[in-house]
């Protein structure tokens, strides 16, 4: 099927921007300015319904792929992207990507010498091939990530997405995963998109005219979601409730990382009032507080009623929350995590997990020891703008268990050799384990020793001390 476009491009346009109009004028030009390029209808072209055989056709040895991330993940296109590069003998292609979910069918032995990951955040799925040498890893901060692709640094033949049916103006909507794939796919070459009825339409940077797409494969799947509770340790609960009770007031505006301690600070609001959520990831338990009134949005400083998140997860209850909701603002990872927009909120309480922490203050958050674990994602954007909001009151707040599932503590002497520095020691504030809070801000390394020995496993503090005065040549002290 071929959408014609029966009214005039202007009006369309018209309508679709209208809404944009309003909110970029209380944004006041902060952040990076929307670009409309796949909104805008494009009268010489419409896109060709095909297999995913037909589409995937058009790559070729050498290209530069984007793929659509997390629950959007187009597994569809990648699974004949595989087939295609044995059948057809392709070799060189190189992917770009965050989170993506379901079968990576390109680690094995025979295919990872033909097609190589560029995880710009390292998933599950392929941290084996990334310490194997076979997947690379970008160490970059999320707001950064779209403009790899608007500056050109990195050229895209072709970006691989999933989108919902197109409406009958032709409009599809990215769904709940906007991030840096808005930013991508505004600058690739060729866009082949998987067409898949369970995608929530939503609003903000989300939607895409039929006619700026190239190729539209049909799709029976339902969208990757959460299907099963994450498990929460009796110290993650702990650490929740402390953030929650001590750290989060009335009208705070959140933002939360990914994991399972940020999670259970949610879960603990149940007693507070007119929250507010700016975040890159808007997860079940955001939608669980909006039903019951705790997340209003109502006291904001910048975008009120609004729910402002780059991607969001969930069950299939959560996208249909979702869907077609005006109250949830998607943008893109370059908006939500830029230091300006930041710095708008009021009360910005941002809440990130980390692996561990050493007596100074550094923080590593992307690798144990020398295997890389993760990514930057965007604890280093929250950590930097949170302090510094416009209203004074922001927090930045980092989280970890005191010790490892192997008995080992996470606040360290020194950093496991190969550790990785993510968020600085000038960039530490509030630090927080099952053991207590302390804040690092405005102390020199031996109070910060100090406060940290206080909050770490008690079985592990005795050594600690004494580690840290070897390493400093005195006592940790108040």
């Amino acid at each position: 099927m071929i959408f014609q476009m029966t009214t005039p491009v202007g009006l369309i346009s018209r309508l679709f921007i209208s809404s944009r109009i309003s909110l970029s004028r209380r944004c006041r030009s902060i952040g990076p300015p929307y670009n409309p390029k796949l909104a805008v209808p494009n009268p010489a072209k419409s896109p060709k319904w095909q297999t995913a055989e037909e589409a995937m056709s058009a790559v070729k040895s050498g290209d530069s792929i984007f793929i659509h991330s997390h629950a959007a993940t187009p597994t569809e296109l990648l699974e004949e992207l595989c087939r295609q590069t044995e059948t057809r003998d392709l070799n060189g292609i190189n992917l770009h990507h965050i989170i993506l979910l379901g079968n990576i069918p390109w680690t094995t032995p025979q295919l990872a010498k033909r097609i190589r990951s560029n995880c710009l955040f390292i998933d599950g799925g392929l941290r084996k091939s990334v310490a194997a040498g076979v997947a690379d890893y970008m160490p970059i901060f999320l707001q950064d990530q779209p403009s790899l692709f608007s500056t050109g640094r990195i050229p895209l033949d072709v970006a691989l997405i999933s989108v919902s049916p197109p409406d009958e103006r032709g409009y599809c909507s990215l769904g709940v995963n906007v991030d840096i794939s808005f930013g991508a796919i505004s600058h690739a070459k060729r866009i082949i998109a998987l067409v898949n009825d369970s995608i929530p339409r939503t609003y903000g940077w989300s939607l895409i005219h039929s006619s700026n797409i190239d190729s539209f494969v049909k799709c029976d799947r339902p969208i990757y979601a959460n299907t099963q509770e994450e498990k929460v340790s009796e110290e993650e609960q702990k650490i929740g409730q402390l953030i929650a009770e001590n750290l989060v007031e009335d009208g705070a505006t959140l933002q939360l990382g990914i994991g399972a301690i940020p999670d259970s600070s949610l879960k603990a609001m149940q007693n507070h009032k007119d929250l507010g959520i700016h975040t890159e990831l808007a997860g079940e338990q955001i939608v669980n507080l909006m039903k019951k009134g705790i997340v209003t949005n109502r006291r904001k400083t910048f975008l009120p009623g609004k729910t402002v998140a780059s991607f969001a997860f969930g069950s299939r209850e959560f996208y249909d929350f979702v869907d077609g909701n005006e109250q949830f603002y998607l943008v893109g990872s370059d908006f939500t995590n830029n230091i300006d927009v930041v710095r708008e909120n009021s009360q910005m309480t941002c809440i990130n997990a980390t692996l561990e922490v050493d007596l100074t203050g550094q923080i590593c958050s992307d690798s144990i020891g020398t295997s890389f674990f993760s990514g930057f994602g965007g604890q280093v954007d929250f950590m930097t703008a949170g302090p510094k909001c416009h209203d004074r009151q922001g927090k930045a707040i980092i989280t970890l268990t005191s010790r490892t599932n192997k008995g080992k503590s996470k606040i360290v002497p020194i950093l496991s050799p190969g550790a990785g520095v993510v968020s600085t020691r000038a960039h530490a504030h509030y630090i927080v384990t099952e053991y207590g809070i302390t804040n690092l801000w405005g102390k020199n390394v031996r109070q910060r020793a100090y406060e940290l020995i206080k909050i770490a496993h008690p079985d592990d503090r005795e050594s600690l001390e004494r580690a840290s005065f070897e390493r400093l040549k005195c006592m940790p002290s108040p």
